[in-house]
């Protein structure tokens, strides 16, 4: 669809990720005429050419099924002649290597450290919740009052309270598979008779190994001594039965990057029901470049840039102007503010929704949930490659009094095996083949010094290794609680641009004492873990080069390393008064009356839980209020 057929619409929406397509929904249902600034391209009539791209790639990766091209004959897409850019896993190398994490030839983030940021995301049709877990976990009561109950950061301007009724439409809309006994720890409350859209998902046989393996588990020191150790479902936007006109999961095991059947939900769910209103365009391949400001501070239009091919030049610039409409940033944690401190203008000296003079909190306080990865060799087969990547966590780790001095954790019970850790199944098929390990299957660990050599293995001998060696592969990954910290941010750079001119992002990001903390002691749970399951672990040490890795004990030549979740969080973040945060509780710009900023760059804190269900449930709200208050004062 073109702008001219929406020759005047109520509400611009910048981006048709899970925010922005719910918001669509909500205003579009409410009689709302809704523009939509859409930069990727319009999405297939079927996922066919996004599995075809995955099935071919080389590598494997989150970002692999989705445009653009991540690699050209030289190599990596240099990010300056691609239109759309978007981070990906294959540039966190070391440095002067192939994907070198601060080359801006690799790396379309601008990479200050002195860590990496290690999630990507995508610019496209859904945003980056085309290629999400579909985990979908309610907040703790606690996790709203860290300043109340742990003298740690900040409390959000909002309770969980002021939530739970959201949460609940949210489940609905995007259709989660739980259990409400399941779910009802650590505080977290229902409404009376409630439920869930549909039944959980049912548990593994790794969930049940790792389950029966925490029986008498004891762990000293790090705040666990007095744990009650247990496995819970964990909710999720899949298909546990028919749903929004979605596929039962089959269990392909693949739900990140791509559900081959569609079982899992995605924005574009949502999006065809704001489409079906007839009140909802889309301009597809358009890039937001500036938001503009009036006199009065009311935000009175949005230029634009439209492209054909990835790396053709711009075919159009324009703009959706008037100063009564509502205007709704829906990037996420880092193309929100992005845009925001590229809109500098006489009116907004350092970028729209921004203070003055350096006070401003647009793209402070970015946050991951740094992941710590952990794999091991059960001691009889639990049959992973089956079902949904998890279907069940450790959820107890989410809340203590530990969380005065250290980042808390939830556990991820992975059921595809060594597939995250190492690439299996074909890493270790391809060592027994070829008689080499860096499985560390074949013939010992590979950090074993007294390990035996690799042997090559033909036939039925194969397929009994390959059979033992698969059928026992689990792994567990913690996500840990970040501490916002003013120092890790998005900026924009004054050197590097993309290939329509655009300023790219730029990151600065470090892990504090606090975190470290708490990957210190996802590291020790892990262990304890296994060794309580009479499993062998195989998790390896990092290399020194790794740019992802940090020493620990500190002065020791240890070191640990972190993933990203892919969970951006913070850098608009919501408060009580413009002196510390961008927006309000309804996600509404302080400094300007008619925009809103939404999404999880809204978090305060980012918690332990998975961000897209809370998002969501803020995202209803927020359109909620909207439509209440429409035309924004």
């Amino acid at each position: 669809m073109c702008a001219a057929r929406m020759p005047d619409p109520d509400v611009v929406i910048v981006g048709s990720g899970i925010a922005g397509a719910l918001i669509a929904k909500v205003l579009a249902t409410a009689g709302k005429k809704v523009l939509i600034l859409e930069a990727g391209e319009q999405l297939p009539p079927d996922i066919n050419g996004y599995m075809n791209r995955f099935l071919n790639a080389t590598a494997k990766v989150p970002e692999s099924p989705y445009p653009p091209e991540l690699f050209d004959a030289n190599g990596l897409v240099d990010p300056s002649t691609v239109n759309v850019g978007r981070p990906t896993v294959l540039s966190l190398g070391a440095r002067y290597r192939f994907g070198d994490w601060q080359d801006p030839k690799q790396s379309y983030l601008i990479q200050q450290g002195p860590l990496p940021f290690a999630s990507t995301y995508e610019r496209i049709n859904g945003g980056t919740s085309r290629h999400w877990l579909g985990t979908s976990l309610r907040f703790l009561p606690s996790d709203f009052e860290m300043k109340t109950r742990y003298n740690r950061f900040v409390d959000w301007p909002i309770k969980y309270s002021h939530l739970e009724e959201w949460y609940g439409k949210a489940e609905r809309e995007i259709g989660v598979s739980a259990d409400v006994a399941d779910q009802s720890y650590l505080d977290i409350s229902f409404s009376s008779g409630y439920s869930y859209p549909m039944p959980k998902i049912v548990m593994s046989k790794v969930d049940a190994a790792v389950e029966a393996g925490l029986s008498g588990l004891k762990i000293s020191g790090h705040g666990l001594d007095d744990v009650k150790w247990a496995v819970a479902s964990t909710p999720a936007a899949r298909n546990s039965q028919p749903y929004q006109n979605r596929r039962v999961c089959a269990g392909n095991t693949n739900c990140i990057p791509i559900c081959p059947i569609q079982a899992k939900y995605d924005p574009s769910v949502t999006l065809a029901d704001a489409l079906r209103t007839g009140r909802v365009d889309i301009m597809y391949k358009t890039v937001a470049s500036k938001v503009q400001v009036d006199e009065s501070r009311r935000v009175s239009g949005i230029e634009w840039i439209r492209y054909q091919d990835e790396k053709g030049p711009p075919v159009e610039r324009g703009s959706v102007t008037g100063n009564k409409k509502v205007y709704i940033l829906a990037g996420n944690a880092i193309e929100t503010p992005r845009l925001l401190l590229m809109s500098k203008s006489e009116r907004s000296p350092d970028g729209v929704a921004n203070r003055k003079d350096g006070k401003g909190f647009v793209g402070k306080y970015l946050m991951d949930h740094p992941l710590y990865l952990a794999w091991a060799l059960a001691p009889k087969p639990v049959w992973g490659y089956r079902g949904p990547l998890s279907t069940a966590g450790i959820e107890i780790c989410r809340d203590g009094a530990f969380r005065r001095d250290r980042g808390a954790f939830r556990v991820e019970i992975g059921n595809e095996g060594w597939n995250f850790a190492l690439g299996d199944p074909n890493t270790t098929t391809v060592d027994f083949v070829n008689g080499i390990n860096f499985s560390g299957l074949n013939g010992g660990k590979s950090d074993d010094p007294k390990k035996g050599e690799p042997k090559a293995l033909f036939g039925s001998e194969l397929t009994a290794a390959l059979n033992d060696k698969l059928s026992r592969q689990f792994r567990l990954g913690f996500l840990i609680e970040q501490s916002p910290d003013a120092g890790n941010k998005v900026t924009v750079s004054d050197q590097f641009m993309d290939h329509l001119g655009l300023q790219r992002p730029q990151i600065s990001y470090n892990l504090s004492e606090y975190t470290k903390q708490g990957l210190a002691a996802a590291k020790d749970t892990a262990s304890a873990i296994f060794k309580n399951m009479g499993a062998d672990e195989f998790t390896t040490k990092p290399n020194a080069d790794d740019p992802s890795t940090f020493e620990w004990p500190q002065g020791s030549t240890e070191r640990i390393k972190y993933y990203g979740a892919g969970h951006l969080v913070g850098t608009h973040r919501m408060g009580t008064s413009a002196n510390d945060s961008v927006v309000d509780d309804m996600q509404r710009s302080w400094d300007h009356k008619n925009l809103y900023l939404v999404g999880s760059g809204s978090f305060p804190t980012v918690a332990t839980a998975n961000p897209t269900l809370t998002l969501a449930a803020l995202c209803l709200r927020t359109a909620d209020d909207i439509v209440k208050n429409f035309p924004a004062q």
